[in-house]
């Protein structure tokens, strides 16, 4: 059934996209002045891959929707074939410890950031074609079909978190397979597939989760530190120390845009993993606020959509994406404020970096499409 764009969410992605370009703009000067030479250098580069995530933003926007659903395997293979990639020594490169990136031209990409709309894409596509009741608009729960069982459904759906969690540990990136499993565990609870599923699932991620975490000592010290900054105040520490540090000499109101101090190499990540400390220092607590309500504004509107929807794919792919990104915010905030360990995951439209704002900015333009056509 065509409906009428939703232009609610289109104003929200519009609000976050040139929000986060103009924050970063000021943020990331310092940075780039001392280590290019060039104030605009970080911004520059974000503002290319904005400007390829709108390129699939438009395309993924005028797609069909069962062409999308079609191509959603071809789109999954071609994600691992990448995660392969990044394990072999002259593609693959190295950060901090970890292989997470493929180098092409010096430029370097972060293929677990796609596979978030790419395995939502795939388990939406898996799920809506084992039932043949059509959902009923204002339910988002959907007709479940009397031959989903266990092999149909959990199983190959088991088998694939199974999959990317290999992928992602020895990625060594717990935080990205964290929302992943978030994402299709939702998707796969409000299918109305049987309850036992999902808690099995989850059960199971929850004892992998805890195995990885103990059997890795920086991670335990990750999350000792969590519960106790102060084991480790100059070192991994340091980091929520001078988070907490920046929010509160924000106050209520902030200092002002542009006018952190901790982003003068003071607070490591500022970029990325800590950017939300600096909005709270330069706009203060009502800016977060403000920003926390923007992210909530874009679940419930992504729900309503998933609510109105004739079509069980369209109606699984606008949940998966509204949870991953509205999910992914709140860690990153949680993080920020020492209600969450920190994890190296992005705040959505606003940290540094191409992979994950072209990844949203694609997934946005599916959920805009969803809400016209789903």
């Amino acid at each position: 059934m065509k409906r009428h764009l939703n232009y609610h969410l289109l104003a929200l992605i519009t609000i976050l996209t040139v929000g986060g370009l103009l924050f970063l703009s000021t943020l990331s000067a310092p940075a780039s002045l001392k280590i290019f030479g060039n104030p605009n250098y970080y911004f520059f580069r974000q503002t290319i891959s904005v400007l390829i995530g709108l390129v699939l933003f438009l395309i993924l926007l005028k797609l069909p929707l069962h062409i999308i659903k079609k191509i959603a395997p071809i789109l999954l293979i071609i994600n691992a074939i990448l995660l392969v990639l990044v394990f072999i020594p002259v593609v693959g490169a190295e950060f901090w410890g970890a292989k997470r990136w493929i180098n092409i031209g010096g430029k370097t990409i972060q293929p677990s950031e796609f596979l978030k709309l790419t395995s939502i894409l795939y388990v939406s596509s898996l799920i809506s074609t084992r039932f043949s009741k059509s959902p009923k608009r204002g339910n988002i729960n959907i007709s479940r079909k009397s031959g989903n069982n266990f092999i149909e459904v959990f199983l190959p759906f088991f088998i694939l978190l199974g999959i990317i969690a290999l992928f992602l540990v020895f990625q060594r990136d717990l935080g990205t397979l964290g929302i992943i499993i978030v994402a299709l565990l939702t998707i796969y609870l409000l299918a109305d597939t049987p309850l036992w599923h999902t808690i099995l699932s989850a059960s199971i991620m929850i004892l992998g989760a805890v195995s990885l975490i103990a059997l890795e000592p920086y991670r335990v010290k990750r999350f000792l530190v969590f519960l106790n900054p102060e084991i480790d105040p100059l070192g991994i520490g340091f980091q929520l120390r001078q988070s907490l540090i920046a929010i509160g000499s924000g106050g209520i109101f902030g200092n002002g845009l542009g006018m952190s101090t901790q982003k003068f190499g003071f607070l490591p990540q500022a970029m990325s993993d800590s950017i939300f400390a600096i909005l709270g220092e330069e706009l203060g607590i009502l800016g977060g606020i403000v920003l926390i309500s923007l992210f909530l504004y874009f679940i419930w509107l992504g729900l309503k959509i998933a609510n109105k929807s004739d079509d069980k794919f369209a109606k699984l792919t606008a949940i998966g994406i509204s949870t991953w990104i509205t999910f992914q915010a709140f860690i990153n905030i949680m993080s920020s404020v020492g209600m969450f360990p920190l994890t190296g995951i992005p705040l959505p439209f606003f940290t540094y970096g191409g992979s994950h704002i072209i990844t949203e900015l694609a997934a946005c333009g599916i959920l805009l499409n969803i809400s016209k056509h789903g």
